[in-house]
């Protein structure tokens, strides 16, 4: 009888192990070495209880291994040292500037928005009277400077906020591929901010009230804050379609 249980048990275990491929516990094991890697290289403090757990076989305690050493390296994460990792290895002899495509990016970005900030700012058609009459009292070759300007502003200042995080996104380990994308959409989104931040409020002041200096300003914090301003925008909609659905 006691044969036939150790019999059953063992087959059980063997089913539910079954149940995990071995490329998952290749992956999962290749994960734990390179958190401990990361904790060790940048000396941070490991949980002593994976002491005994680092040499066993049982999925239990990879797992268990796993989520102590993915709370010492936060905020990376395995997927972000992983990719770091293999930035280093595949250009040991290259720069981060060709290391890493997105800084590359950034930098040639920020080098056009630069260009064109100078480029704009030296027509004359850029001045503070052409900048106060705005989208709607403005025309032609001179409302697209302008525009091109202001534009030139928000994406200085989008391009600036995104080279400070991708920064700081290295020194913390916690870049990964996907930031591309996000970083991509915020560009846009930044130049988009400034836009409606530098127009739209200056559709309620003052032909005196926004200048050169002031339109500006606004352009760049448009730019630099432009996942503050959707956030706003967003609160503002959702409070406008609360107020309609209670007096409904």
């Amino acid at each position: 009888m006691d044969t036939a249980v150790t019999t059953v048990t063992n087959e059980q275990v063997i089913k539910s192990n079954s149940l995990i491929s071995s490329g998952v516990t290749s992956e999962l094991k290749g994960e734990i070495n390179a958190m401990l890697s990361f904790a060790l290289n940048n000396g941070l403090t490991i949980n002593n209880e994976i002491n005994g757990l680092l040499e066993s076989t049982k999925i239990d305690d990879l797992l268990n291994v796993h989520g102590l050493l993915a709370k010492n390296v936060q905020p990376a994460t395995p997927k972000s040292i992983i990719y770091l990792n293999i930035i280093n290895k595949d250009g040991v002899q290259e720069t981060s500037y060709n290391k890493i495509p997105l800084v590359r990016n950034l930098i040639l970005l920020s080098l056009f928005f630069l260009i064109t900030f100078i480029v704009t700012a030296l027509s004359p058609e850029v001045n503070n009277n052409s900048l106060d009459k705005g989208i709607m009292d403005n025309n032609g070759i001179s409302l697209l400077l302008n525009l091109t300007f202001l534009c030139s502003i928000s994406g200085l200042g989008v391009a600036f906020y995104l080279l400070k995080s991708i920064s700081t996104a290295i020194q913390k380990g916690t870049l990964v591929p996907e930031d591309a994308i996000y970083y991509t959409a915020l560009i846009f989104l930044g130049i988009i901010a400034g836009i409606i931040l530098s127009e739209i409020i200056s559709l309620y002041t003052s032909n005196n009230g926004i200048n050169l200096f002031n339109k500006s300003i606004l352009a760049l914090i448009g730019g630099f804050s432009s996942d503050a301003i959707f956030s706003v925008l967003q609160s503002l909609i959702a409070k406008i379609k609360q107020l309609f659905s209670t007096t409904s």
